[in-house]
């Protein structure tokens, strides 16, 4: 197949039929149920339910989930993203809290923060987002923490922020290769992700760096190597890699499907790239597995030093070719 080129848009949009490896089962069972009722107590928002992330069933049954802070109105307006756009309530001095006592029933191991775009304060967040690793630092000491926030526009003073209040995982997501990212994300800018990623390289050595790319947007599959070749360029040692799946028919309709053996052989091809760890599957999403992919990291790190590492401070043995040894 010549990969040179995108391949043809899909004619009838995304309400075509989805492929049979793109099916999942409906919500049930008791975990899903006392998960969703812990979530509806903390009055927190989960990229789960407001994302239509396709995984929300097997997550949520499992008893883990992917929280939203800083409210449910973005600043932005992509054209995939089915996060409501408009202007945000002021952030809610109590959520921090909220988020800490959640984590705390549901008994995780592995919490994965994100937030909506607030553009409108002065930190965009950033403060926020420090006080609530702070909460959860303190009500469960062993719960590792990753956050995804926005690119805050790279503001190094903003990274910073967050960097200090020592996340183990700093995930921020690339999201799709360059030529599309001004049509399909106007406010944001392929190259500001990659300088985020890379100040937090710098400034929070010990912290792994993460990103996310979804599939099916028109792009080329050498551009996908070369956004491969670009994340590694600022040191991201973890990628995640899914397909796109139109939230409603009034967002961007979907350009293919991959196959699973084509995310297969893109997995493969990261790691060529020297990516420590690479998810990648029609329904992986940037939180997918974070805690199975974060205890692999951690114990690799473990074998390679003998020791282990203090909270917030997981290194990872870096390649004399610029790539994690494994």
């Amino acid at each position: 197949m010549d990969r040179s080129e995108a391949l043809p848009s899909n004619p009838h949009r995304s309400r075509r039929r989805l492929p049979a490896w793109l099916k999942r089962p409906l919500p049930g069972g008791r975990g899903f149920a006392r998960t969703k009722g812990i979530i509806a107590r903390s009055r927190i928002a989960t990229v789960c339910r407001d994302a239509r992330c396709p995984n929300l069933t097997e997550c949520w049954s499992k008893h883990t989930a992917t929280f939203m802070i800083l409210g449910h109105r973005c600043t932005r307006r992509c054209r995939y993203c089915s996060v409501e756009t408009g202007r945000p309530q002021a952030p809610d001095p109590d959520e921090p809290q909220r988020l800490a006592g959640a984590v705390e029933e549901l008994g995780l191991l592995h919490a994965v923060i994100t937030a909506v775009a607030r553009d409108d304060l002065p930190d965009e967040g950033a403060g926020h987002f420090a006080r609530c690793i702070a909460a959860i630092r303190a009500r469960s000491p062993r719960t590792s923490v990753e956050v995804l926030p926005a690119d805050l526009h790279a503001r190094r003073e903003l990274v910073r922020i967050i960097c200090d209040a020592r996340p183990d995982v700093y995930n921020h997501n690339i999201e799709m290769v360059e030529r599309l990212t001004p049509v399909l994300r106007p406010q944001g800018d392929y190259r500001r992700s990659l300088e985020v990623l890379q100040i937090v390289r710098e400034i929070g050595p010990g912290i792994i760096t993460k990103s996310g790319l979804m599939l099916g947007l028109g792009e080329t599959w050498n551009e996908v190597l070369h956004t491969f070749d670009d994340l590694r360029a600022v040191g991201c040692a973890v990628l995640t890699i899914g397909q796109y799946l139109a939230p409603t028919s009034r967002h961007v309709p979907i350009a293919r499907f991959y196959s699973p053996e084509e995310f297969v052989e893109l997995a493969e091809r990261a790691r060529e790239c020297g990516f420590l760890s690479v998810e990648s599957a029609p329904f992986v999403r940037s939180s997918y597995n974070a805690a199975e992919v974060f205890a692999a990291i951690k114990q690799h790190n473990e074998s390679m030093t003998g020791d282990q590492p203090p909270k917030g401070a997981t290194e990872f043995a870096v390649s004399p070719a610029g790539g994690p040894s494994l």
